[in-house]
């Protein structure tokens, strides 16, 4: 195949949380449509060499780094890492984040989880946009994925992450705002239910999940990769502020 045809040809990506579940999904579609790609990972490096050797071994270009994305500095770095093995940097998606729940009254509750899922799920996405927006190409694209639980509650216990996520949903609307000047579209991706190792269909939640989904249903990591694809390629150029429910109609 001549990769010229391909719609990400020439483009590099980076994908925080990219080792695995909906991040390799992601990473896997971008480098399809001829992007070259890094991506993080936290603890699984036998994964994120696999899935490098996987991409490696189909024609594409991917490179994985391993970084907390808890961490500032190691946010940081990360992106400038990207860009320095990549040569430019033209998408950044936001993929990592943690599923912790846990009832608002529960006095045995550990702070420091509910610290950690915000240093993850807000901070360091806004540390990463940040990091990002200097080297970034003008007319480039970021993408980052929150949950339909944002905005339709499932259960309870939730409230933390569901939090979390909705803070994302503002920044990327600010962030639109401040990025617009130079063609910089910033988009949410609202996953409903997804056939993950963090949330398997087959779980303690899937009975319930389904049975709030138009569709009666999981998805499947593709379903938001194919979402990304569509938000960073070239049919996409203006949209941007937007939030895209990828649920099977769960927020119906």
């Amino acid at each position: 195949m001549n990769t010229q045809t391909l719609p990400l040809a020439g483009q590099a990506a980076l994908v925080t949380g990219g080792s695995r579940g909906i991040g390799a999904a992601i990473v896997r579609r971008l480098a399809r449509d001829g992007a070259a790609v890094a991506f993080s990972y936290a603890a699984s490096a036998d994964r994120a060499n696999a899935l490098v050797a996987q991409i490696e071994a189909s024609g594409g270009r991917a490179v994985a780094f391993k970084a907390d994305q808890a961490v500032a500095q190691e946010v940081q770095a990360l992106v400038t890492q990207a860009h320095e093995a990549l040569g430019r940097l033209d998408i950044l998606v936001n993929s990592a984040g943690v599923f912790v729940t846990g009832m608002v009254d529960d006095a045995s509750a550990d702070a420091s989880v509910f610290d950690r899922q915000l240093d993850v799920n807000v901070k360091g996405v806004a540390t990463a946009v940040r990091a990002a927006a200097p080297l970034l190409s003008d007319g480039g694209r970021i993408v980052s994925i929150g949950t339909t639980g944002a905005v339709h509650i499932p259960f309870a216990g939730v409230s933390d992450y569901v939090a979390s996520k909705a803070a994302v949903a503002a920044y990327t609307r600010g962030w639109s705002r401040d990025l617009g000047p130079r063609n910089i579209t910033v988009n949410l991706i609202q996953p409903g239910a997804i056939n993950t190792e963090m949330n398997p269909d087959d779980g303690p939640f899937a009975e319930t999940l389904k049975g709030i989904a138009s569709l009666g249903r999981y998805g499947q990591p593709d379903d938001i990769a194919a979402a990304v694809a569509f938000l960073v390629g070239p049919d996409a150029s203006y949209i941007t502020g937007a939030t895209l429910n990828v649920d099977g109609g769960q927020s119906a």
